[in-house]
């Protein structure tokens, strides 16, 4: 199977049980992000996806706006996101979002790890809901996050859908 930076990549990685090895080929690659593939390898994780869910649900980190996690400048934002646009109203096949499941203090919450500027795009476009790989740390958590998201995510053919544990490399 040859790696692709496209969300039909993606899926056809995870019906081959290796969704993980996408994750990093991607990350290393077309991502430009190796130390969050990085952080990825230090402990097991649970990937879930691709599946298609709303976007409302994943809040931007990246942009210009001052409450951002990770700020950058606007001209820069607006850039990548005109061009992402553009190339989804060419029929552009984007790589799904990668998203970080966690429940603290009995909260469950989402952080979009990859794909800020893929989210402004899909927003600005009027699109309700969006491929995402979604990464768990904690069994418990991935067994959360099935039990409250997993209908919701699973609106794609179940051949679509993949949980996968992976061990890191040591």
């Amino acid at each position: 199977m040859e790696y692709r930076g496209t969300g039909a990549s993606a899926r056809e990685f995870a019906r081959h049980g290796q969704l993980e090895d996408w994750i990093h080929a991607y990350l290393t690659t077309d991502g430009r992000n190796k130390p969050f593939s990085d952080g990825l390898k230090l402990l097991p994780r649970h990937y879930i996806g691709p599946v298609s869910m709303p976007l409302s649900l994943f809040p931007r980190i990246c942009g210009p706006e001052e409450h951002m996690k990770w700020r950058m400048d606007e001209a820069g934002f607006e850039a990548r996101v005109t061009g992402i646009m553009q190339a989804m109203e060419n029929g552009a096949d984007l790589p799904p979002m990668i998203v970080h499941y966690v429940v603290e203090n009995g909260e469950a919450a989402f952080e979009l790890t990859d794909g800020n500027h893929r989210h402004e795009a899909c927003v600005r476009l009027g699109l309700e809901r969006f491929d995402v790989v979604v990464w768990i740390t904690e069994a418990t958590e991935a067994e959360r996050f099935l039990r409250d998201f997993g209908e919701l995510a699973n609106n794609a053919p179940q051949a679509e859908f993949t949980v996968e544990t992976k061990c890191p490399e040591r």
